[in-house]
């Protein structure tokens, strides 16, 4: 056994444990409007989930080109295909973090027991990112200790749930929480499948890790299929756990539906010391995310993808220019989708983000035959790769049609606004 490198059980948790995130702070809320039909919701997602992630581990164990998701791209649509999967891939991360920045206000809301108006929530959202830049500046290793840190502010909640929601869980109020709108099953599975793939993404960041597991060719794609499952099972227990302790009408309008969950088990200050750790975790997370973005871009400005100024660093590695650049577009975009309900521009966030970060999975999706062509795998593994790669990618065309005609609107606008800002930047051919 090489000791400098993961077992597949270690590559497996870490996969798991940076699927769940700050992605499922909101999601009991958003999933109450439909009711607890949402598990079969939950159910389709894992299995899209799953074959995206058998994909992405097989792109990642074959590729030779470096960047992710974007080189994996190029093999099929050269350099083009590279930008524009950089380019989506990093508005996704963009509206992402507003996202979780608007979480981080409905919480403190809730902690604070005070009423938000649409301008002072927008307000509110916009001083976070600023925030969280202040804290992304420290570097990568600051960054990396405030990010590992804060999760255990998600993880302790949600496995205190799972290890005692069982005994405060009601039966019939999960029946009675079934279908609050009486929908046909068809509907009620599309109406929640952006939220719960909203909480399944970063499934590919795991395939980062090939170099650093044992024998990757086999412990990869297990370690990648585990850790899906195992976040989707925590997802789906956490979630309909839920169901079947707080009343719906209650659910969909809490902006903090954990600490109201810990409030109805247990008591008022429980729920509010829930509310505070998801507080903690979620501006945790919103430092490593913006950290990160500001490196998509300057990896990207490096590959000269984007414009060089992103690409310029401080002392500490740090891009300043290019984080401050990402958050003078969240500042415009948290003012853009201002709304009376924090529900529904969380809603548009979460749709919009799916749409952007599914552009990026079609165009790797769409390479992954190309790859396994030129690494010459045997017949079996390629057609199996393959077919699953297909079936992954059915599931995306669901996920974009299931997020509603404004979030495809305003994304194929970006998406085309990409193509349009590669054909004025590129000075190369493929």
């Amino acid at each position: 056994m090489n000791e400098t490198k993961m077992s597949v059980l270690q590559l497996t948790m870490i996969t798991a444990v940076n699927m769940i995130g700050a992605g499922i702070i909101m999601l009991p809320a958003e999933l109450a409007k439909v009711g607890s039909i949402s598990i079969f919701a939950w159910i389709i997602s894992t299995i899209g989930a799953v074959a995206l992630a058998y994909a992405f581990a097989k792109c990642s164990m074959y590729s030779k080109k470096s960047g992710g998701l974007g080189g994996y791209a190029e093999y099929t649509f050269g350099k083009a295909g590279g930008f524009l999967t950089n380019f989506t891939y990093s508005f996704s991360i963009l509206i992402s973090d507003v996202a979780i920045s608007l979480s981080v206000v409905g919480y403190a809301a809730e902690f604070l027991h005070i009423q938000l108006t649409p301008l002072m929530m927008a307000c509110a959202t916009i001083a976070i990112l600023w925030l969280a830049d202040l804290g992304s500046l420290g570097g990568a290793k600051l960054t990396g200790i405030i990010a590992g840190n804060a999760v255990w502010d998600i993880l302790i909640p949600i496995a205190s749930l799972l290890l005692i929601g069982g005994f405060y869980f009601s039966f019939p109020l999960y029946v009675e929480n079934w279908n609050v709108n009486d929908l046909s099953t068809g509907s009620a599975i599309t109406q929640s499948i952006a939220v719960t793939i909203w909480g399944l993404l970063g499934m590919e960041s795991a395939c980062a890790n090939v170099d650093a597991v044992e024998n990757p060719e086999k412990n990869v794609p297990l370690a990648v299929l585990g850790g899906t499952t195992l976040a989707a099972i925590i997802y789906i227990l956490s979630t309909n756990l839920i169901f079947g302790i707080v009343p719906n009408a209650e659910l969909a309008a809490s902006t903090a539906p954990f600490g109201l969950v810990f409030t109805k088990m247990l008591n008022p200050m429980i729920g509010q010391i829930v509310n505070a750790m998801f507080i903690i975790a979620c501006l945790g997370s919103l430092i490593g995310w913006q950290f990160t973005i500001g490196n998509v871009n300057k990896d990207s400005a490096i590959n000269g993808y984007f414009p060089k100024l992103l690409g310029e660093t401080n002392t500490k590695d740090v891009p300043v220019k290019g984080i401050i650049a990402v958050t003078i577009i969240q500042t415009l975009l948290g003012l853009m989708t201002m709304s009376p309900e924090l529900s529904e521009q969380f809603m548009l966030l979460l749709n919009l983000t799916v749409v952007t970060n599914l552009v990026p999975f079609f165009l790797a999706l769409a390479s992954l035959p190309t790859i396994m062509e030129q690494a010459n795998r045997n017949y079996a593994e390629t057609r199996t790769a393959n077919m699953i790669g297909f079936i992954a990618s059915i599931y995306c065309f669901y996920a974009c049609y299931s997020s509603g005609l404004e979030a495809m609107t305003y994304g194929s606008l970006l998406t085309m606004f990409g193509w349009t800002l590669y054909g004025f930047t590129n000075k190369s051919t493929n």
